[in-house]
């Protein structure tokens, strides 16, 4: 798969808005990459409205670079050439009422101005022509981008009625340009917050995801804390934002600390101080997210203190840990904990340094297998595990360095457990 250029992106896209144009069809770039251009950032995509009916626009391209999997709400993609991915081109349109919550139950084709005003906010119900750089606005959009406003289109309580994530789109995009919610719009979402249960599972997660991903994410938890949204979808970080004792800073504080987090780590932080590995689970449980995400979160949250006694403690004891998947990210909530709160963090540094040795140091091939002991006599059993525990610590912490030495162990660990059990009988 090419990887996508800017340059070759905004290309496809004029040249998009240039071909429908010559087949007389009024056409504009719109949304996101319009709000995007008049903030001075890099549309991660192009967006195409247009009077063209999803046919005609698929005669106008030809069949075979298009798809057709948006047509029943008028949405056509336009396969562009390598680098410069696809172009969603919608026809424009008006929208029936939302059963759903999420999808229109029809769509009537209609006027450009039409269009703009069934879009969620004003930032977002711009269209831009790239052919006579004009700003085509119906919406008070370009005053609201200059005052740095999130405002909804029209009635605020029909727009997140329509979809109700609409209200956690709000607070993302105003974490992502640091624009404050318009006053009606915040209002709405207060009153409606507890509605946004509604939506799936997957996508309030996904908009959540976004949040944590932000570089302003702890403002956009501040702000589901004030609109009531954080009460309703996560409603075991309402106290995010206060630590828990004095001498203890906020999971807010830490979180925003904390360079490009994952989202595994993101909600580890933020349920940390109040939840644990149990809550935890359920949390991911409830927005069925991926099992590498629950587990690694989990991970995350059971061992946040397990690197305290990193400086004195026996290596058999820390080496599990650093060869451990979820590490760096461990490193980070520590490292960021102790920032915070203006104190050193050796117990980090030690661990990166312990991390530099060589691989066979670090994580060294086991002495025996439990084919091993199959070998040598023993019928496979939980006691397997056991004595091959044993023998792994007993390795680590250099006690044995070799086969023959551990199988020794074995027998010697065998017969203590059957003396103890015959004294014990």
């Amino acid at each position: 798969m090419n990887p996508l250029s800017p340059d070759a992106q905004r290309r496809f896209a004029v040249d998009v808005v240039r071909t429908l144009r010559q087949a007389g069809h009024e056409t504009y770039w719109a949304g996101g990459c319009v709000r995007d251009r008049l903030l001075g950032r890099t549309p991660a995509d192009f967006d195409v409205a247009t009077g063209a009916t999803p046919d005609e626009v698929r005669r106008v391209f030809g069949h075979r670079r298009t798809l057709a999997i948006g047509a029943a709400f008028g949405v056509i993609t336009v396969l562009g050439p390598p680098g410069a991915g696809p172009v969603e081109v919608a026809t424009f349109r008006q929208d029936a009422t939302y059963s759903d919550g999420r999808h229109p139950d029809h769509v009537t084709f209609s006027s450009a101005r039409e269009d703009a005003l069934r879009r969620d906010f004003t930032i977002n119900g711009l269209f831009f022509d790239p052919l006579t750089d004009e700003v085509i606005d119906f919406v008070e959009g370009q005053a609201d981008l200059a005052a740095g406003v999130i405002r909804a289109i029209g009635r605020p309580e029909l727009r997140f009625e329509e979809d109700r994530l609409r209200m956690l789109r709000a607070v993302r995009f105003a974490a992502t340009f640091g624009f404050e919610l318009e006053e009606q719009t915040e209002a709405a979402i207060r009153q409606m917050a507890v509605g946004v249960t509604a939506v799936s599972a997957e996508r309030i997660a996904g908009e959540i995801e976004r949040m944590l991903a932000l570089p302003a994410r702890a403002q956009a938890v501040r702000l589901l804390l004030k609109t009531g949204l954080a009460e309703a979808v996560l409603p075991e970080i309402v106290d995010a934002d206060v630590p828990t004792r004095p001498s203890r800073p906020s999971s807010l504080e830490v979180l925003d600390r904390i360079e490009e987090p994952t989202f595994a780590l993101a909600l580890a932080v933020l349920l940390g101080e109040t939840a644990g590995p149990e809550a935890m689970a359920g949390v991911c449980c409830r927005w069925r997210l991926p099992n590498k995400v629950l587990e690694r979160a989990v991970w995350l949250v059971g061992h946040r203190h397990a690197l305290r006694d990193a400086m004195t403690c026996r290596w058999s004891a820390l080496q599990p840990l650093l060869v451990s998947p979820g590490i760096g990210e461990l490193l980070q909530w520590v490292e960021a904990e102790a920032a915070v709160a203006g104190q050193p963090a050796p117990e980090v540094d030690h661990c990166r340094t312990l991390l530099m040795q060589p691989a066979e140091k670090l994580d060294p091939p086991p002495l025996i297998t439990g084919d091993d002991l199959v070998r040598h006599g023993l019928v496979p059993g939980p006691l397997f595990r056991r004595l091959l525990d044993e023998v792994r610590t007993a390795q680590l912490d250099s006690k044995i360095e070799t086969s023959e030495e551990a199988l020794t162990l074995v027998d010697r660990l065998c017969a203590e457990w059957d003396e103890g059990l015959g004294a014990g009988g």
